[in-house]
């Protein structure tokens, strides 16, 4: 801290006084040297803390945007806190949203609204359980963006208008994942699992999960399993695979170590990206 003790003195009795320790404070100003220098950081602060939820929140968000504490509470801060509680996010949605999109407070408040009412157009209205992950999702698209990538959704998914909205409704972060991400996808989805456009439009978690890590080694154990008849009653794909990794286990490797006593080991390589492994569940090695 270079200013003087004179200037500095007052402030650090201040931010003592908020439960911060010395070093808390230090790492405050490697962020935020300006911030620091503002007469109103203790008040800012003690504002913030309580809305952010812990320290290390606030650390975070400094760390994308140094200029954090040098806007207004008042004009800008605080209306855009006011304004996402009237659209139903809580304190703690706020927090969640604003570590990574620290403008949805700092910005406009007149833009905090046009991207509220983008969400709005996107099928996401206020109060909804998705409004948070929409805000975080369009923070960072021009409106010709979002449409190029809406555009891009429904060729490669093969969606309709509606289709496409759904999707995006259920999982607005999908407008945040890469093409070739989605494409990769999408190739594996249609080409070797079969799913139809519709039942993924509906199901569009499915896209968040990893190809490699999850959907492909999970995708040919069942195929594995029912060609041997080892599978018993057909299950859902996307039940299968949203379900935790300690469930999978138990209910579709634990009970056939007798029966395929590789199963359990070419799984878990094909989940670290082993060819040979994913190989060996396509031509199954049954005891």
């Amino acid at each position: 801290m270079r200013q003087s003790g004179q200037n500095t003195g007052p402030k650090v009795v201040g931010l003592t006084g908020l439960g911060l320790s010395r070093p808390d404070i230090a790492r405050i100003v490697s962020l935020t040297p300006d911030g620091f220098r503002t007469r109103a950081i203790v008040s800012k602060l003690h504002y913030y803390l309580p809305l952010i939820g812990s320290l290390d929140n606030l650390l975070r968000m400094l760390k994308l945007s140094s200029r954090l504490l040098s806007f207004n509470l008042d004009k800008v801060v605080k209306p855009n806190a006011a304004f996402l509680r009237e659209c139903g996010l809580g304190d703690c949605d706020i927090a969640k949203l604003c570590i990574f999109v620290p403008r949805m407070l700092t910005s406009n408040p007149e833009r905090v609204r046009a991207m509220v009412a983008c969400a709005e157009r996107l099928g996401v209205p206020r109060g909804s359980g998705m409004l948070r992950q929409a805000l975080q999702a369009v923070a960072f698209l021009s409106e010709e963006k979002i449409a190029s990538k809406v555009e891009y959704l429904k060729n490669t998914f093969r969606w309709s208008d509606a289709e496409a909205s759904i999707a995006v409704c259920k999982y607005p972060s999908l407008l945040r994942r890469s093409k070739e991400s989605l494409k990769r996808r999408s190739e594996f989805l249609f080409s070797v699992v079969g799913l139809e456009p519709a039942y993924i439009a509906h199901r569009p978690m499915i896209l968040s999960l990893s190809l490699e890590g999850r959907l492909s080694p999970r995708y040919y154990v069942i195929k594995f399993l029912k060609a041997n008849g080892l599978l018993g009653q057909y299950r859902d794909f996307y039940n299968i695979v949203t379900l935790s990794e300690k469930a999978f286990l138990e209910k579709f490797i634990c009970p056939h170590k007798e029966a395929a006593p590789h199963l359990a080991e070419d799984y878990a390589n094909a989940c670290k990206g082993s060819c040979r492994l994913i190989s060996g569940l396509h031509e199954p090695r049954i005891a």
